[in-house]
C-alpha cells in the first residue's frame, strides 16, 4: 500500500523502501527508476510542489529530518565522486534476524549493519556544493514563501537537541582553515536594500554568530544569507555542469554523525565513503561540514529554472509548451511598456531616449554563441551620470525592484584592488572558491563607475579590470586554477553608470540629458522608489522576464530590406556606418521588436531602430571625448 500524499512528503524514505523491498527476488524490477517517477509524478498533480518545504524559506530546524524538502539554488562546485553502500544487510537486535537494506538517499545507516555479509555492494554518487542564487532580490524570496503552502511549525521532538549541537558541539571544529579567511570583499551594496513585495516573508533564523563566523560557506557575493548545502546526485550527474540554476527536490539529511564520517577508525564510515581516508584533515573540514549548518539533500527530482520569476509559471521559456502563456502575455506588452518608458524616464531626469535604450538593456539576453561570439548582449554605459552620491545607489535599488537578480558593484580603488572577482582552486581544500563574477544567468550587474578615485591600481586590481571587460565583451569568466586557466561562459547584463566615457567597452553608451534638475535628487529619487503600487511593479516585473524569453526571427523579406538600406546608407557616406554599426543596429532592432512583444522584425521596427539610433549618434557626437570615438 501506498503512503498517503502527506507520507510522501513526511516519510519519502518510507516509500523509497517499500518500492525496494517489494523488488527483492523481483529481478529487473527497475524500482529506482519507479521511485523517482513516483515523487515526479505526484510533484506534478495539483500544485504539490508548493506543499513542500523549502530550504530557502524555512529555517532548518523547523524542517523535519528525512523529509522531502526542496531548494531553489546554483551549483557553486562539484567534488569528486563519492561511495555509499547501495545495499547493506543489517541484524534485527530483537529477533536476529537479517534483512537487505538500501543506502540510497541515506548518508548514515542503522545499527546492526553485517560488515561480513557477502551482500553488501556499493554504488557511485555526485555531490555538488550549492548556495542560493547570488544576488536574488528581495521581492523574489518574498514572493517565492509567500507562495508557499507548506507547513513549518518546529517539532519539539528533535528540534532542541540539533539546535543544542549546532549551537555547542559543532562550535569545536574549527570548519575554515586560514588560508581560506582573505577577504573576498569591502561593503559594496548600497546600504539600504529595499523589497517591495506582496508577500510576507519569514526570515530564517541564523545559526550561531560565532560558528557562522568561522565557518565559510563560500557564497559568491558577500553579505549573502541563507542556506548551502551538499547536494547528492545518483543518476545522470554529467547533465548538470557549475553554475546550473536549479529548484531540486530531495530528502534532508541533519545526522550530527556526518560531520565526524572521516574518522578512519569508523569501519561503517569507511565503507560509506572508502575516499574520506585518502582525504587531508582540511578537505575533511571542507567537504564535511557540520550537517546543522550545510544540510546534505539526496536528490529525487531536479527543475532546471528558465528564469527566477515567481510571478511566471515556472516552466514558461523552459521548452515548447509554454506558448500559450507567453502569446497572451505579449498582447499586453506594448501597453506596459509605455508605463515603464514613462517611470524610466523620470527615473533618468526626464531622459526619454536614455529610457528606451535602459529598457532594451534589460531585456538583453545571450540567445545564441557563434564561435566565440555571444550573440543578443547588449552592455549599455550611461555615461553622464549625476555626481550626487545618492543618485546611482537609489538607480540601482529601483531596477533591483524590476529584475530577479542583481548585484551592485561600486569601482572604488579598494574594491578593485581587494575583491575576488574570479573564482579560484584552492588545491589544499580541494574546493574552488567563490568569486563576485560567479552568477547565475540573467542576473543584472550594475558597475558604479561613478566611484573611482585617483590612485594605482595593483595586480589584482588590473586583473579585476580585465575579467569585467571579458564578462562585457565575450560574456566569459577565466577560473583561476594556478597553473592554467578555464573558461567558462556566462550570462549577465552589465549597466555601467559613470561621469564620463567608461573605462571599460559596452556595446552601446548613452550620455544622459537631464530635462529637470531637482533641488534635493534624495528626495526626488525616493518619491519615485516609492511610488508604483505593487500591482504595478508586478506588471514590469512579468514584462522585463516575458521579453527575455521569447522567440525571434528575421523573414527572407525583411532581410533583404536591411541590406539594401545598408549599401544605400554607405553609398550617401561609407564612413558613417561600419558593419561593427549594423551589427549594434540589428541587436537594437531584435531588442526593440521584442520590447514591443514582437517576435519578428516588421518594416517599422526597423525605421524606429533607425530613428533612434541617429538621434544617439546624434547626441554622442556633441559629447566625443578627446581620447576615443566609441558611437
Amino acid at each position: 500500500m501506498m503512503p498517503s500524499t502527506h507520507d510522501w512528503i513526511n516519510n519519502p524514505l518510507g516509500v523509497v523502501e517499500g518500492m525496494f523491498a517489494a523488488s527483492q527476488n523481483k529481478p529487473n524490477s527497475e524500482w529506482e527508476e519507479k521511485a523517482v517517477e513516483f515523487f515526479e509524478d505526484h510533484l506534478k498533480e495539483n500544485d504539490a510542489h508548493n506543499w513542500v518545504p523549502s530550504l530557502n524559506d524555512v529555517p532548518l530546524h523547523y524542517l523535519k529530518p528525512n523529509s522531502l524538502v526542496k531548494f531553489r539554488c546554483l551549483i557553486q562546485d562539484m567534488f569528486d565522486l563519492e561511495f555509499y553502500m547501495a545495499e547493506y544487510e543489517a541484524v534485527n537486535p530483537s529477533t536476529n534476524d537479517k534483512v537487505v537494506r538500501s543506502g540510497k538517499y541515506k548518508d548514515v545507516t542503522e545499527p546492526g549493519v553485517d560488515l561480513n555479509s557477502k551482500k553488501i555492494w556499493t554504488a557511485q554518487r555526485q555531490t555538488f556544493y550549492c548556495v542560493p542564487i547570488p544576488g536574488e532580490s528581495p521581492w523574489v524570496k518574498q514572493c517565492y514563501a509567500g507562495s508557499s503552502q507548506a507547513r513549518d511549525v518546529p517539532s519539539t521532538s528533535y528540534a532542541p537537541a540539533r539546535q543544542k549541537r549546532s549551537y555547542e558541539e559543532d562550535d569545536d571544529m574549527d570548519t575554515q582553515p586560514q588560508k581560506q579567511r582573505e577577504p573576498h570583499a569591502g561593503p559594496q551594496t548600497p546600504s539600504e536594500q529595499h523589497g517591495n513585495g506582496d508577500c510576507k516573508r519569514r526570515e530564517p533564523e541564523a545559526p550561531s554568530s560565532q560558528m557562522a563566523s568561522r565557518l565559510n560557506l563560500n557564497f559568491p557575493l558577500p553579505g549573502e544569507k541563507g542556506p548551502s548545502c551538499l547536494l547528492k546526485v545518483y543518476d545522470d550527474w554529467d547533465s548538470f555542469q557549475l553554475n546550473d540554476t536549479i529548484e531540486v527536490f530531495g530528502i534532508l539529511s541533519v545526522s550530527p554523525a556526518l560531520g565526524a564520517l572521516g574518522d578512519e577508525n569508523d569501519a561503517i564510515s569507511f565503507l560509506l565513503d572508502p575516499a574520506a581516508s585518502m582525504e587531508t584533515a582540511e578537505e575533511q573540514r571542507v567537504h564535511s561540514p557540520p550537517a546543522s549548518l550545510v544540510p546534505r539533500l539526496h536528490m529525487l527530482y531536479a527543475n532546471r529554472l528558465p528564469h527566477n520569476n515567481p510571478l511566471l509559471p515556472a516552466a514558461a521559456g523552459g521548452g515548447d509548451d509554454d506558448g500559450a502563456y507567453l502569446s497572451s502575455t505579449r498582447s499586453e506588452m506594448a501597453a506596459i511598456r509605455t508605463e515603464l518608458l514613462a517611470y524610466f524616464t523620470h527615473i533618468l531626469l526626464g531622459d526619454a531616449l536614455a529610457a528606451e535604450y535602459l529598457i532594451l538593456h534589460l531585456i538583453s539576453n545571450v540567445y545564441h554563441r557563434h564561435d566565440v561570439l555571444p550573440l543578443g548582449k547588449f552592455t549599455l554605459n550611461l555615461s553622464g551620470c549625476p555626481t550626487d552620491a545618492s543618485y546611482t545607489e537609489r538607480f540601482y535599488q529601483i531596477i533591483q525592484q524590476l529584475v530577479p537578480s542583481s548585484y551592485y558593484l561600486g569601482m572604488t580603488l579598494q574594491n578593485m584592488n581587494q575583491m575576488r572577482l574570479v573564482p579560484k582552486k584552492d588545491y589544499g581544500a580541494n574546493r574552488l572558491l567563490s568569486g563576485a563574477l560567479q552568477l547565475a544567468k540573467n542576473t543584472s550587474l550594475f558597475l558604479d563607475e561613478s566611484r573611482l578615485e585617483q590612485g594605482q591600481l595593483d595586480t589584482t586590481g588590473v586583473r579585476n579590470v580585465t575579467a569585467l571587460g571579458n564578462v562585457i565583451s565575450w560574456q566569459k569568466v577565466d577560473y583561476d586554477f594556478n597553473f592554467h586557466q578555464m573558461e567558462f561562459p556566462c550570462n549577465i547584463n552589465v549597466l555601467i553608470a559613470s561621469e564620463g566615457r567608461s573605462l571599460l567597452p559596452s556595446d552601446c553608451r548613452i550620455h544622459l540629458q537631464p530635462q529637470v534638475a531637482p533641488p534635493d535628487m534624495d528626495e526626488y529619487l525616493s518619491s519615485i522608489h516609492t511610488h508604483p503600487q505593487a500591482s504595478q511593479l508586478n506588471k514590469f516585473r512579468v514584462y522585463l522576464s516575458v521579453a527575455r524569453l521569447l522567440r525571434y526571427s528575421i523573414s527572407d523579406e525583411v532581410t533583404k530590406s536591411v541590406e539594401d538600406d545598408f549599401v544605400d546608407m554607405r553609398k550617401d557616406d561609407p564612413q558613417s556606418i561600419s558593419a561593427e554599426d549594423l551589427h549594434r543596429m540589428l541587436v537594437v532592432a531584435r531588442l526593440l521588436s521584442l520590447s514591443r512583444g514582437q517576435t519578428s522584425l516588421s518594416r517599422d521596427s526597423w525605421l524606429q531602430t533607425k530613428q533612434i539610433e541617429a538621434l544617439r549618434r546624434s547626441r554622442m557626437e556633441q559629447h566625443k571625448c578627446v581620447n576615443g570615438n566609441e558611437q
